[in-house]
């Protein structure tokens, strides 16, 4: 019997000895996690001299009941790589494997393919949420970022003017152009369907007591083209706008001839009339004209962010995350994968920064949690373990000998 004892020693130990080589070859592993061999005693069964069970059994051996993962948070390093993303919290990346199986992970290497895909060093698809108006779906798709072609580009419907007009004024006179109607003016470029710039000249000339015409073009009678004359503004006598609403309706013409005119309007629902000088606070559009990715960024709520070479930046998605009831339950697959198993309970999806999900950290990755001190020194103890359980074979082996050799 002592031989099996010690048998069951020697294979416990060595399953322990491979737990911990594999945690200490799994030290700079990405987002790797460790693991712990778990031992459970064997006994023989025992009945007593009445015949009924009950009776204590003698102790037969030892075995490995479970290896159990350590998914304790690991050290975030930065690394400077914008695609490179850490989970500081609880959850996992979830992806879409090859064969189209769903599979899980800590590890945030990702990388972009020839089509834009965000994939994994072993070719996985990054799941996450499509974004519409601003507002993640509901459900995981792969992610993708439109690195090929270039942003197209959008003609300017809307533009945004916050200024003070001066209280102080002369009234405008068209007959004599005084005060010159472009004394309060300011301009500014659009944009076409095409992307090509179409200027702006707005003038604002004074009609009366704390009323105003606002002009696209020289508000003078003379001027070629002549201006067009966008609407009226009225304000109270604290000098705030009164008009309602206060957008202006104004007709934009581009220079290709098979575009022509396009509608905008004037928004200057922030405009002022203060017995101060003149000034334009704000001035914006919302057009551009196409442009070329410069970069690719990654909040902490996991929105991802393209930036473009005509300023402009759209949110292409938020990466999705994914927890479980038992993530000890979790089955790892290899390539610092894992997938669901009817102990870990059903994936609950869940965006970054809600709830009980973590953050993602952009340009940062979670390193193994193995402490890689305490796995020497559990190798030591490990060892010992095997040596000791390999001496007790020994020590049997020479009882048997000296009853061998009984006379």
């Amino acid at each position: 019997m002592s031989f099996q004892t010690g048998l069951s020693g020697l294979s416990a130990a060595a399953k322990n000895l491979d737990v911990i080589g594999n945690n200490i070859a799994n030290s700079n592993t990405v987002g790797a996690k460790s693991s712990r061999a778990e031992f459970a005693a064997v006994v023989a069964a025992a009945i007593g001299p009445s015949g009924g069970g009950g009776a204590a059994g003698d102790g037969i051996g030892v075995q490995v009941a479970t290896v159990s993962q350590q998914f304790s948070q690991g050290t975030i390093n930065i690394t400077g790589n914008n695609l490179d993303c850490a989970v500081n919290g609880g959850g996992f990346f979830e992806l879409q494997q090859k064969d189209g199986s769903s599979a899980y992970t800590r590890d945030g290497q990702f990388k972009l393919d020839a089509n834009g895909n965000l994939i994994t060093n072993s070719g996985a698809n990054v799941m996450g949420y499509n974004i519409v108006n601003g507002v993640p779906s509901s459900t995981p798709t792969k992610m993708v970022v439109p690195s090929g072609a270039p942003i197209a580009a959008k003609p300017t419907d809307t533009i945004t003017a916050t200024f003070n007009l001066d209280a102080r004024a002369a009234i405008y006179n068209p007959a004599t152009n005084t005060p010159p109607g472009t004394t309060y003016g300011t301009t500014l470029n659009a944009f076409d369907s095409q992307g090509v710039p179409v200027p702006v000249q707005l003038f604002f000339v004074k009609t009366g007591t704390d009323a105003w015409d606002v002009y696209n073009g020289d508000p003078n009678p003379t001027a070629v083209p002549a201006a067009t004359n966008l609407g009226s503004m009225a304000f109270d006598t604290a000098g705030n706008i009164t008009t309602s609403p206060a957008t202006l309706n104004m007709n934009l013409t581009s220079t290709n001839t098979n575009i022509g005119t396009f509608p905008a309007t004037l928004n200057v629902s922030g405009a002022t009339q203060y017995g101060t000088s003149f000034a334009i606070s704000d001035l914006t559009q919302n057009g551009y004209t196409a442009g070329t990715l410069t970069g690719v960024s990654i909040s902490d709520q996991g929105i991802i962010t393209t930036r473009y070479s005509n300023g402009q930046s759209q949110s292409n998605g938020q990466l999705a995350l994914a927890d479980f009831r038992n993530v000890q339950g979790l089955k790892p697959v290899g390539q610092n994968n894992w997938v669901e198993t009817s102990t870990s309970g059903q994936p609950i999806h869940g965006h970054p920064a809600q709830g009980n999900f973590g953050t993602i950290n952009s340009g940062s990755l979670e390193a193994s949690n193995v402490d890689l001190t305490a796995e020497l020194v559990s190798m030591m103890t490990a060892q010992r373990d095997y040596q000791s359980n390999a001496q007790t074979i020994k020590t049997q082996d020479t009882v048997m000998q000296t009853l061998v050799n009984l006379r």
